[in-house]
């Protein structure tokens, strides 16, 4: 990479053992005297970075910084000044200086400033890649003998993170081995499922995830009854990698006090794992107990129509005594009212509010060719859940909820997974539609391509019928049926769905949050 460099100092002529130090290091260096010429060259030259005096008789440093922001506003610009007056360098921070270094400068100070500020991104492409290689056989191996959901966990959060490391390196061979590494993990955390799952509804289960069903009456109502007041968030269809997407942002209110992640009750779908957590039961108890609020899958009626009732009554079975305030989305008023009003929501015990955005941004990809374009890959799915954070009703709430004595969780039901791999299934009319499970009678299949329940009952699943059984999709396969196959499967690949067996789909956040002293 040839790097071309402009050096701005109106005793330029001191500065020529500087120039030809990085000449030898084959650097082209370009230099004025004058911040008028200055902006000549700037005009004229394809540069990499500028040096400039910041103290220059006629047009000073601050007026030719501003002149060059101007002309090329993305072009990185290191101050060199002998002040370090506050004034001074508030000014050229507020123009958007990429550096700044003081008099006298060395050589090795300036070689490093270039390579921060030219070479930077390349010096950790470089580190980061190394990293990933040498980590490669160490996650590789923890795959391999991963025995516990904890190992699973550790391996999530691993992949996830690289996952976000490599993201900006734009290397395919990198990406390859990575998504190699995410189906291979996928395939044997497959395996783990299908010998722990029906088990941990055992008495005797030795290592029981924390689950959808235990998630308030373990996590949240101890919080209460220590005299928080709770804001619980829960984000539809969000993913670990979502949230570690937006943590950055909320750093700047809200300092994390813990990042757990638990498992989310299958399927993993919003009816199932949803109404789980509000209840504080498994589906098939739900079903039991308050029937009138359970709705099957072939039903019409909404399936999550009855939560804060749900919710209600599981603070009432556990003989609590909160006062809840629940709003959700789709129901929610304008975002401004709710802010206005939040310092009175927070008055109650516990407030619970639903966000269904990212679970929208999911649907409509499958659905509109322009949300495909937006979304592409996973990256791209990640960065819409930021920009949407960002600018959302949401981020504002969590801001004006900062200022409140209040703790914060951020959570979510399930995660989601890009499919990628049809699978055939044949089912009645009466057959759950979700791609990622079914739920019917007389299925068939290939028993050896799903996770099959033949009796709903030991996953704690309601059936309506007595031959009814659930089947689950693995890693990135979706279930298709043999009617016009291959319109089905050009339609469905690539679309984010959830339902099914995955890292993604199973192992989600569970964030406390303590507001950050002012």
């Amino acid at each position: 990479m040839k790097v071309t460099i402009l050096w701005v100092d109106d005793e330029i002529d001191f500065l020529k053992p500087h120039i030809i130090f990085l000449e030898e290091k084959g650097y082209t260096i370009l230099t004025s005297n004058n911040g008028q010429d200055s902006l000549d060259i700037v005009k004229t030259s394809n540069l990499d970075l500028v040096f400039l005096d910041e103290n220059m008789p006629g047009l000073s440093g601050l007026e030719t910084l501003t002149r060059i922001k101007e002309i090329k506003p993305t072009l990185p610009v290191v101050m060199i000044t002998k002040s370090e007056e506050e004034n001074i360098m508030d000014q050229a921070i507020g123009s958007k200086i990429t550096d700044y270094l003081i008099k006298p400068v060395s050589p090795k100070q300036v070689l490093l400033s270039i390579k921060k500020n030219v070479h930077n991104r390349q010096l950790i492409t470089d580190k980061t890649s190394a990293d990933y290689r040498a980590e490669f056989g160490n996650i590789t191996q923890t795959i391999n003998s991963a025995k516990t959901f904890s190992d699973w966990v550790e391996i999530h959060r691993k992949l996830v993170l690289w996952n976000i490391e490599l993201a900006d390196l734009n290397d395919q061979s990198l990406s390859q081995i990575l998504e190699y590494q995410k189906n291979e993990a996928n395939s044997e955390f497959a395996k783990f499922i299908k010998n722990n799952y029906i088990e941990w509804f055992g008495n005797n289960a030795s290592e029981k995830p924390l689950m959808s069903p235990n998630l308030m009456r373990n996590k949240v109502f101890p919080l209460i009854d220590s005299g928080q007041k709770v804001l619980f968030i829960l984000i539809d269809n969000f993913r670990y990698d979502q949230w570690k997407a937006i943590e950055p942002i909320i750093s700047s209110h809200w300092r994390v006090e813990s990042e757990n992640i638990y498992c989310s009750i299958l399927p993993t779908a919003t009816q199932y794992a949803r109404n789980a957590i509000f209840s504080g039961l498994m589906p098939l108890e739900i079903q039991k107990h308050y029937p009138d609020l359970w709705v099957f899958d072939e039903e019409d009626e909404g399936k999550n129509l009855n939560e804060e009732e749900l919710l209600s009554k599981q603070i009432q079975r556990l003989g609590k005594n909160y006062k809840l305030h629940y709003e959700k989305s789709n129901t929610l008023k304008s975002g401004q009212k709710i802010v206005d009003n939040l310092k009175e929501v927070l008055k109650k015990d516990l407030t619970v509010l639903v966000f269904n955005f990212v679970d929208i941004l999911s649907h409509a990809r499958t659905e509109m060719e322009m949300m495909r374009e937006l979304a592409s890959d996973e990256a791209a799915y990640i960065s819409i859940t930021r920009s949407w954070f960002l600018h959302s009703d949401f981020w504002a709430l969590i801001k004006e909820a900062a200022e409140q004595n209040v703790k914060l969780i951020i959570t979510t039901d399930h995660g989601t997974v890009r499919v990628q791999n049809a699978v055939k299934v044949i089912g009645d009319k009466a057959t759950s539609t979700n791609l990622r499970y079914k739920l019917g009678r007389n299925l068939n299949y290939n028993p050896k391509e799903v996770f099959e329940i033949r009796r709903p009952e030991d996953a704690h699943l309601p059936k309506q019928n007595v031959s009814s059984s659930f089947i689950f999709a693995y890693n990135n396969d979706f279930l298709a049926y043999p009617n016009n196959f291959n319109h089905y499967v050009k339609y469905y690949k690539n679309t984010f769905q959830h339902g099914g067996i995955s890292l993604d789909e199973m192992l989600i956040p569970f964030i406390e949050l303590k507001p950050i002293e002012g």
